[in-house]
């Protein structure tokens, strides 16, 4: 599932694609990604003549901005967006079609149909979910280490279950949890509530950092992320822990292991991270 980096580096490919198209129409294929309004039609109705104005992103949710509502994108597992000429082929796993007036198409091809849109006026699309029940964004100044400390100390939960929760920390997924958590010096299944302050205070300094240098590099590409231009990440080759099993630490030299912690597969080492 694309996390905030592989999440972020389609906001801003998106933003660069469709910045300003008005839409002429759209075609809903797979009726049941839309999730509110409750009928296809009624999205359609209403986003017809709207231009798009901004592309926003909140945790993993893209939010698409148009002159009067905000429509809230979930990639899910497999979602992809992609701009085509209207001549251009569709593929049989597009369930989406935006049709701009000046003749391209922005098209959501999703090949597991899990993808989520929710259609909200502009302005109440962070009052209701799955927006409203989010936690604070890592780049955001209402992540602070206090914050971090305050939640973590709230659960009974293993760090990396605590750390994937969507209430507690937005954005964060399997991959980057890992990453995270191997740079912290911190096991996955250390307890939450037990970290010292200085645990805690290394934690959050680097999952942002962490976040930082896989947004600079497009994202990871583990299995199918593209971004809305086509590009893969390049975040991947410089991974520590994650899809690493079997192979030698970077940092000591020992076998990287692989455990599953909350039904997640882990990855960490044994030695640079002790529990």
């Amino acid at each position: 599932m694309p996390e905030l980096p592989e999440v972020e580096t389609v906001r801003r490919t998106l933003h660069h694609l469709v910045l300003h198209k008005q839409i002429k129409d759209i075609t809903v294929l797979w009726p049941k990604i839309v999730k509110k309004p409750e009928e296809a039609t009624q999205f359609i109705d209403a986003l017809k003549g709207e231009t798009i104005l901004d592309i926003g992103r909140r945790g993993k949710f893209l939010i698409i901005y148009t002159d009067h509502f905000a429509l809230v994108s979930h990639l899910r597992m497999e979602g992809k967006y992609g701009l085509y000429k209207a001549d251009e082929p569709v593929d049989k796993h597009v369930h989406v079609i935006f049709y701009f007036s000046d003749g391209t198409e922005l098209r959501y091809r999703d090949v597991r149909k899990f993808g989520t849109m929710h259609l909200f006026k502009k302005g109440e699309e962070f009052s209701f979910p799955p927006l409203s029940q989010l936690g604070p964004e890592p780049f955001s100044e209402d992540f602070t280490v206090e914050i971090l400390n305050s939640r973590l100390k709230k659960t009974n939960r293993k760090l990396k279950t605590a750390l994937l929760d969507q209430t507690n920390l937005v954005g964060l997924g399997n991959i980057y949890v890992d990453e995270a958590l191997f740079r912290a010096g911190l096991h996955p299944e250390r307890s939450a509530k037990e970290l010292t302050e200085e645990e805690t205070a290394r934690l959050h300094r680097e999952i942002i950092a962490t976040l930082s240098e896989a947004v600079e590099k497009g994202g990871s590409t583990i299995r199918s992320y593209v971004n809305s231009q086509g590009q893969i990440g390049m975040f991947q080759l410089d991974l520590l822990v994650y899809s690493r099993k079997g192979e030698e630490c970077k940092t000591c030299g020992k076998p990287i292991e692989k455990t599953v912690v909350g039904g997640r597969g882990t990855h960490f080492c044994p030695n640079c991270q002790k529990l």
